[in-house]
C-alpha cells in the first residue's frame, strides 16, 4: 500500500498533518501505520539533529522500519523532518522496490518563505506576517530567568489582521497559535490539555539555523518528490481528496530495469545463442582478410549484408558479442531462434557504423 512522506522544518506542523491523514484513512477503515523519530529512538530527541553520525543512524532506522511496514495492505506515513533529498530518493527507490505508489506533503510554517511560492512570485496573504522570536522572555523586573525553568516563547506581529492593526509588542500565545507553530509549552499535571497542544520538541536556535541552511527543499520536478502537496500552516486545508487520489488512483513508479531478475532461458537457448554468434565473428574474421572497404559481406547463417569499412579487431568484436548476449538474455524470444544470426549481424552494423 502506499507511502505517505512528510517534509519540513521543525515547528511547522509535520506531525499535526500526519496525525490528520491518519484519522481520516482510518474512519475508511484502511490499516494506517505511523513511523517517527519517537518510535525509532524510543523518545523525543533533537540533539541527534545537532551529530551528524547520530543523525545518519536515525535515517538508516526510519528507513528500515518503513522498509519493514511497505505491504499491499497498509498505508505508511513517515513523520520527521526528511529534508535531504538524496534520504527521500531512497524512499522512493523502497517504494518503487515495494511496487507501491507514494506522494510527498510538504509543510511549511506561517510567516516563513516558501521556495515554491518564491518561485511562483506569488505572495501568501492568507497569513499575516508573523515573526517568531525564539529569545525566552525575562521575568518581570528585567531578571534573567532561573536556570532550567520551562519559558513561554514570544510572538511579535506588526500585520493588520481581520482590518485592525495589532500593536507592535510581546503577547502570549493561546493553545492554537502554538499548534500552529509547535512550540513546546510546559506540561503540568493541573493543564494537561496545553501539553496535548504541542506536538513538537524544543529545537535550539543554533540547531534552527542550522537545519534552515541545511534544508533541501522538495521540488516536483523531481520524480522522488511528486506528487508534491504544499500546506501552509494549520489553517490551510489538508487536500485529503488529492493525496487519497495519488495514492489509491496512481500506479507505482516503474521498476527499474537493472533491479529485476533476468527471466528464466532454457539451456539450448543459450547454447545456441552462444554457437550462433561465435560463428558469424569467426565468419566476419575470414571474410575481412580478403575485403576492401566498401565490400559488403556474406556471413555464413545469415541472409543480411554487412558494409565492411575497415578491419575490425577480435576484442572490439567480442565486446559486442558479449553485449548482444547479455541484452538477448534479458529478453529471450524462442521464436526469433532462426533469426539469432541476422539479429546479431543488424546489432553489429548499428553499433560499428
Amino acid at each position: 500500500m502506499p507511502l505517505v512522506v512528510f517534509c519540513g522544518l521543525p515547528s511547522s506542523g509535520k506531525s499535526r498533518r500526519a496525525e490528520e491523514l491518519r484519522g481520516a484513512l482510518e474512519a475508511e477503515g484502511r490499516a494506517v501505520y505511523v513511523v517517527d523519530d519517537a518510535s525509532v529512538l524510543g523518545a523525543e530527541d533533537t540533539t541527534v539533529y545537532g551529530d551528524p553520525a547520530q543523525e545518519k543512524a536515525l535515517r538508516a532506522a526510519l528507513r528500515a522500519s518503513v522498509e519493514r511496514r511497505l505491504s499491499r495492505q497498509d498505508v505508511v506515513i513517515l513523520d520527521s523532518l526528511n529534508y535531504i533529498k538524496g534520504f527521500r530518493y531512497e524512499l522512493y527507490c523502497l517504494a518503487r522496490a515495494a511496487r507501491t505508489p507514494l506522494c510527498l506533503v510538504y509543510c511549511v510554517r506561517p510567516g516563513s518563505p516558501s521556495p515554491r511560492r518564491q518561485a511562483a512570485g506569488v505572495a501568501d496573504r492568507r497569513v499575516p506576517n508573523v515573526s517568531v522570536s525564539w529569545r525566552p522572555r525575562a521575568e518581570e523586573g528585567g531578571k534573567p530567568p532561573a536556570a532550567g525553568t520551562s519559558l513561554p516563547r514570544e510572538l511579535t506581529t506588526g500585520s493588520a489582521v481581520n482590518g485592525s492593526v495589532q500593536a507592535d509588542g510581546p503577547r502570549e500565545l493561546d493553545c492554537r497559535e502554538i499548534e500552529a507553530s509547535d512550540l513546546p509549552a510546559p506540561a503540568t499535571p493541573e493543564n494537561e490539555k496545553s501539553a496535548k497542544c504541542v506536538s513538537g520538541a524544543f529545537f535550539s536556535p543554533d540547531l534552527l539555523e542550522a537545519l534552515t541552511l541545511r534544508f533541501e527543499a522538495p521540488d516536483s520536478r523531481n520524480r522522488w518528490d511528486r506528487p508534491l502537496f504544499t500546506v501552509v500552516g494549520l489553517e490551510e486545508p489538508l487536500p485529503f481528496a488529492e493525496i487519497r487520489s495519488a495514492l489509491f488512483e496512481n500506479r507505482a513508479p516503474p521498476p527499474h530495469q537493472a533491479t529485476q531478475s533476468q527471466p528464466l532461458a532454457s539451456s539450448s537457448f543459450l547454447h545456441q545463442l552462444d554457437q550462433v554468434t561465435n560463428q558469424v565473428l569467426t565468419g566476419l574474421m575470414e571474410a575481412q582478410k580478403s575485403a576492401i572497404p566498401g565490400d559488403l559481406l556474406t556471413l555464413p547463417g545469415t541472409t543480411e549484408h554487412l558494409l565492411f569499412t575497415r578491419p575490425l579487431t577480435m576484442a572490439e568484436l567480442s565486446r559486442l558479442r558479449r553485449q548482444f548476449i547479455s541484452y538477448t538474455k534479458m529478453h529471450p524470444n524462442y521464436e526469433n531462434l532462426p533469426q539469432l544470426a541476422n539479429m546479431f549481424l543488424q546489432y553489429l552494423s548499428q553499433s560499428l557504423h
